[in-house]
């Protein structure tokens, strides 16, 4: 098959599956998702990626909708029915179905997942990035379905030929519209902490144990739009982006300072994925 898409047990091509209308994300875009890619049909960091979504489902209430190793052989299974091994894989709950009702419903939740062929981002490529006031709620730390400020952030760098967004509150940046965003400056990786602003990002967090590796100083801490725009390096990551660095912020140049920092990075981090993976 081309893609493959799944829903409470059932499995057919994506474009043949239906949700059914009183789903909760339906009306409040009540739950949680995570993704990955699969590489040569290896999921990768899915224990990473399953911590977060468990811990997405605990901080927003809604009941597992199945134990962990029973997820993992579902996940698998959609990725085994793709033609292409590599592919990027998807998966949400939802709080369950019910008539429309803002408290929770007596209803178990629903598990939806899709797979599609991907291949990886090109990471010779630079980012053109541009600014936009974070105007999200406080649940930033939680993979949830409610992404309308994105969805418009998204837009708006695309009509701008821009690559993505970097939110921001007052000065300081938080991250971007669907990626985290870190600076080299000084030799210095630095991110934003953890908390309620920023998602917790598992290729941020493997990019933080390659520094440590390398001997790279990190610093998570607030820093500014200024600190941003005059950074060595700007590095937006995610799972799809991995790691791309900026040559471009709201139509300044930026970046290109420490390109053997970037390399490197980049590198580990490719490695650590072939490694895992088998290619």
């Amino acid at each position: 098959m081309e893609n493959i898409g799944y829903y409470n047990g059932k499995f057919d091509l994506i474009e043949k599956m239906t949700v059914p209308m009183n789903d909760r994300a339906m009306y409040f875009g009540d739950g949680v998702y995570d993704a990955t890619y699969s590489v040569n049909r290896t999921i990768f960091a899915l224990e990473d990626h399953l911590d977060r979504f468990y811990n997405s489902c605990r901080l927003l209430e809604i009941p597992t909708p199945m134990p962990r190793e029973e997820l993992k052989k579902t996940l698998y299974e959609c990725v085994n029915k793709v033609d292409d091994p590599n592919q990027f894989v998807y998966w949400e709950a939802t709080r369950g179905t019910g008539i429309r009702n803002h408290v929770f419903p007596d209803s178990p939740s629903n598990l939806l997942i899709y797979t599609r062929p991907c291949p990886m981002k090109d990471l010779s490529l630079r980012y053109k990035l541009a600014t936009m006031e974070d105007k999200r709620f406080y649940y930033c730390n939680v993979k949830t379905l409610n992404l309308i400020p994105s969805v418009l952030a998204s837009q708006r760098a695309l009509e701008k030929g821009c690559d993505e967004t970097v939110f921001h509150r007052g000065d300081l940046v938080t991250e971007c519209a669907h990626s985290n965003v870190s600076i080299i400056k000084d030799g210095k990786f630095i991110t934003h902490q953890l908390d309620c602003l920023v998602l917790p990002g598992i290729t941020r967090k493997h990019l933080i144990e390659i520094c440590h590796e390398k001997g790279i100083p990190v610093e998570e801490r607030d820093y500014t739009l200024e600190e941003l725009k005059n950074a060595d390096e700007i590095i937006v990551s995610s799972s799809g982006a991995l790691c791309m660095p900026a040559c471009e912020l709201d139509g300044e140049p930026v970046g290109g300072k420490a390109p053997e920092i970037i390399k490197t990075l980049q590198d580990a981090y490719l490695k650590r994925l072939h490694d895992e993976c088998g290619e």
